[in-house]
């Protein structure tokens, strides 16, 4: 049995499609054919039984017949005149017969003078009717008229055709019936052919089992795999995304299907990822994630047929770059201060083995307020204490590299609990760090920072410094991931601290305002309500 069956088995899904659709197209044609002839031979009992009722309503008003049915010799009359109709009409007999049922004339003459076989009674109270009866001839369709004179019944009058008769009509119309159903047969197999082809050809050659096993192969990798991944088509609509992609940039769940700027939170967002021009680790920020965005055309058979983006993030890397950069500086500034200690210690011993202790006393005194004089503004003025940490450290690295970092007069932060920790760390921080960029380019200068409570509880940050400035046909793009005026050297590219303060802002509902005075200016606007 296996040895049987076994290679129907291993037949190809395009096989088996071809043999069962040929299959159902020969069953449907059989069952049509069937019901064809069928229906030919009803239509054509149907059809005899209204032409045998028709030309028995007219022998019964037939002229002369009355008279010849009361003659005294009624068969002498009546049988030519019978046989002369069933030879015009093609019918199997015409027999006269008187109201009792006696024949007057049959086919068969031996049978003229005896009793018509079958119920005639309808007819002997005057309705005509047809039936299908087996009588002397065989079986035949006939019909039984009544014949009248003055309202009185005469006689009788049956018109029959055989049952042969009529299937031999029905039958000749057989070879025209099986012409269209090899005709419907060849069709469909073709046309099964030819589905079949196509279906090999939408399917590449594989099989089920195939086709399967990739398809699990397929969703494996894309749930495993660490880079995000967006598949559109040639319309811009999303087609797949994986797991990572919803991570990294909030693409909808059941964005399949629908326009990528429909699927995604953000329009800007949207904009730089709906691009169709191939890019290689273009720099997006996207939640507050630094993502290396790389697009390229996906062909098929030489045919464009969408474009695949991958988004790999760099936000770890980035922060790991950043807080080693900010421990080097942190690094240079201490060995500077080792330095600077060192003389000033040095210096101190000098006058104290010279006897002045008075001086030293006071060369002591003035370089520690120095350095405390800070670390008691900020923890008088600012209540937050992570960003009096991070000030202090500002301050520290600033000072390396020949900037001040000031703290405007009007500075004033009781609290600042109404907003996330992270995001002031991250606004204050990155505003900072690109305004002591921009003053230490030039050689030396200032940098201030103002953080004052609003009347309506929000809070106004201030960065402001003596550096270049902004031009003003540079205002909106400062905030760009990617744009910058400074060499790139680290993985992913600079141009980022500023597009994450914008998206911070954003998320929180406040507002951003760039100007120039002395250098660049930047006033952020957080309310007391942060939207997240």
């Amino acid at each position: 049995m296996s040895g049987r069956w076994g290679p129907a088995r291993r037949w190809g899904l395009a096989r088996q499609l071809l043999v069962l659709q040929s299959c159902v197209i020969a069953a449907t044609v059989a069952i049509g054919a069937l019901v064809s002839v069928v229906t030919a031979h009803t239509d054509a009992t149907a059809s005899n039984s209204a032409q045998v009722l028709a030309i028995g309503e007219t022998l019964a008003q037939a002229p002369g017949v009355v008279g010849a049915l009361e003659s005294a010799d009624p068969s002498a009359v009546l049988e030519p005149q019978a046989d002369a109709v069933q030879a015009r009409t093609g019918t199997s007999f015409v027999v006269f017969m008187s109201p009792s049922g006696v024949r007057y004339t049959h086919p068969n003459t031996a049978l003229i003078g005896q009793h018509f076989i079958g119920d005639i009674t309808p007819a002997q109270h005057g309705r005509s009717f047809t039936e299908t009866y087996t009588g002397t001839l065989g079986k035949s369709v006939r019909s039984v008229v009544p014949i009248t004179d003055h309202g009185r019944i005469i006689g009788l009058v049956s018109v029959g055709l055989l049952v042969e008769q009529i299937s031999a009509e029905a039958s000749r119309q057989l070879p025209g019936l099986l012409a269209w159903a090899v005709l419907a047969l060849v069709v469909g197999t073709a046309g099964s052919l030819l589905l079949t082809r196509r279906i090999r050809r939408q399917t590449l050659g594989l099989e089920p089992a195939e086709i399967a096993r990739q398809y699990q192969h397929h969703e494996a990798m894309l749930h495993a795999v660490r880079e995000g991944l967006l598949i559109t088509d040639r319309t811009g609509h999303l087609v797949l995304a994986n797991d990572e992609a919803h991570r990294l940039v909030g693409v909808s769940r059941n964005g399949t299907g629908q326009a990528l700027r429909d699927a995604l939170p953000d329009p800007a967002l949207a904009q730089v990822l709906g691009d169709r021009e191939p890019v290689s680790d273009q720099v997006c920020v996207a939640e507050g994630r630094v993502l290396l965005v790389s697009r390229s055309p996906a062909q098929l058979a030489d045919r464009p047929i969408g474009v695949v983006t991958t988004l790999r993030d760099r936000t770890e890397l980035r922060n790991a770059l950043r807080e080693l950069d900010t421990v080097r500086a942190l690094a240079d500034s201490l060995r500077a201060q080792a330095h600077e200690s060192a003389n000033r210690i040095q210096a101190l011993v000098g006058l104290v083995e010279l006897g002045r202790h008075d001086e030293a006393i006071e060369l002591g005194t003035r370089t520690t307020s120095v350095a405390q004089q800070l670390s008691d503004q900020l923890l008088e003025r600012v209540g937050e204490p992570a960003l009096v940490a991070l000030l202090l450290g500002k301050s520290a690295v600033a000072g390396e590299r020949g900037v001040e970092l000031l703290l405007a007069e009007d500075t004033a932060l009781a609290s600042a609990d109404h907003l996330p920790t992270e995001a002031l760390l991250t606004i204050v921080g990155n505003l900072l760090d690109n305004a002591v960029d921009a003053v230490a380019a030039r050689g030396s200068g200032w940098v201030e920072l103002a953080l004052c409570a609003e009347p309506d509880g929000g809070l106004l940050v201030r960065v402001a410094d003596n550096g270049p400035g902004i031009a003003a046909e540079h205002a909106d793009e400062v905030f760009t991931a990617g744009w910058t005026t400074k060499p790139s050297s680290a993985p992913g590219g600079r141009g980022i601290g500023l597009a994450l303060v914008r998206q911070t802002v954003n998320r929180l509902g406040g507002s951003i305002e760039v100007s120039n005075q002395d250098g660049a200016v930047f006033e952020i606007h957080l309310p007391a309500e942060p939207v997240s």
